[in-house]
């Protein structure tokens, strides 16, 4: 069977083997019901693999092995391994994934997060509080060495900013520049990824309120303008205080500023312990779901006002510590890694009010990250 053929989108679901994780699960996706079925596990393949990105262009799907040192790895979803061991990523159930190399060192500690660009990967390096940036391969493998800067400065909560940490990697819908959350130093470090031929540099730091620890970003999509590029506006997770920042969005200059931030906790709940970890939005922008562990719940959040997103709903997550969430690329489903409780819940999103409806469960030890593919073309779904 041709790999390009397949039925129905997949999905590929990160853990930490150290926790007992089975490695990267490949899922059968059923359009119909949003139903997950396990096909296979790479088991300890790639260590802890916590965090996973598609490749833009297909074909490939790329791993961060969050330990220290870190590194990352390229897997082929073809089937097919490295030369001499053709048809070793193929069962009844079809083509999945492959170590394509041996993983690639980032030459920083504890990768946490990654980003393919065209022809680069990126990662955010947590416990060395750094970000790195691997040249691609003719085959897609990241190569080496790695160009990485290391971030300075720390925040006001003792037990968590005593120095960087740098958590979230995100390139902009340009592709000239890269925007990277420190969670250790409040704020959003920007990158001229044309420059980093010449080394990793940053273009500017955009710092945010004191004690909120960004984590991750996504942007909204784009809005034109009377005679300008088209304007989008970026969301900031905040893990140490439960907030999303809303930002504008200046591609012409790299430009970052934050514009007001929102709960995602209602305030009678607010002095409860809760850690928000990632952000999904819907294809079409009108929603997003934001994760709150401790709670324990997925927060929704209506995008359509033009000043900023309004709270309109926090349902359960069906499991605990929710660490990532993930959307089908159609809407229609919403999917949450929950890593304590080993289990991947989907939803189903009502399209009126962008509430998900809870909808079944699979099995994932120390489930960490979900990505979703596409099966004709375009991004792939996910945190």
């Amino acid at each position: 069977m041709n790999s390009r053929t397949w039925r129905h989108p997949r999905a590929y679901i990160g853990s930490f083997t150290s926790a007992g994780g089975r490695g990267i699960t490949t899922a059968a996706l059923d359009p119909r019901t949003g139903a997950l079925s396990a096909l296979h596990h790479t088991e300890d393949t790639v260590a802890n693999p916590s965090f996973l990105a598609l490749a833009p262009a297909g074909g490939l799907l790329y791993a961060v092995s969050e330990t220290d040192p870190g590194a990352v790895a390229a897997l082929r979803l073809d089937g097919r391994g490295p030369a001499g061991s053709p048809g070793a990523g193929r069962s009844s159930a079809g083509a999945f994934p492959v170590l394509l190399k041996p993983p690639a060192p980032v030459d920083g500690a504890g990768p946490t997060h990654l980003a393919a660009t065209a022809d680069s990967l990126c990662t955010a390096n947590y416990t060395s509080g750094s970000v790195s940036l691997l040249p691609l391969r003719a085959d897609g493998a990241p190569g080496a060495p790695a160009r990485t800067h290391r971030h300075h400065g720390r925040g006001p909560v003792r037990e968590r900013q005593q120095g960087p940490h740098a958590h979230g990697v995100t390139p902009d819908p340009s592709g000239r520049w890269l925007l990277c959350t420190d969670l250790g130093t409040d704020s959003v470090w920007i990158y001229d990824l044309r420059d980093a031929g010449a080394g990793l540099r940053p273009h500017r730091e955009v710092p945010l309120r004191p004690g909120t620890g960004p984590r991750h970003l996504s942007f909204g999509p784009a809005h034109s303008g009377r005679g300008r590029a088209a304007a989008r506006r970026a969301y900031v997770v905040n893990e140490l205080d439960s907030s999303v920042v809303t930002c504008g969005w200046d591609p012409a200059g790299g430009a970052l500023e934050p514009l007001g931030e929102t709960r995602l906790v209602p305030p009678e709940r607010a002095a409860a312990p809760n850690h928000p970890s990632a952000l999904a939005l819907a294809p079409d922008g009108r929603f997003a779901w934001a994760a709150n562990r401790g709670e324990d719940s997925i927060t929704v959040l209506d995008l359509t006002s033009s000043t900023l997103p309004e709270r309109v709903a926090t349902v359960p997550c069906g499991g605990c510590w929710p660490r990532d969430l993930a959307v089908h690329p159609a809407g229609r489903w919403l999917y949450a890694a929950n890593e304590r409780s080993g289990d991947v819940t989907w939803f189903g999103i009502d399209p009126a009010t962008g509430i998900p409806r809870p909808a079944g469960s699979l099995p994932v030890p120390s489930a960490s990250c979900v990505v979703i593919e596409r099966t004709a073309g375009g991004p792939a779904a996910g945190a």
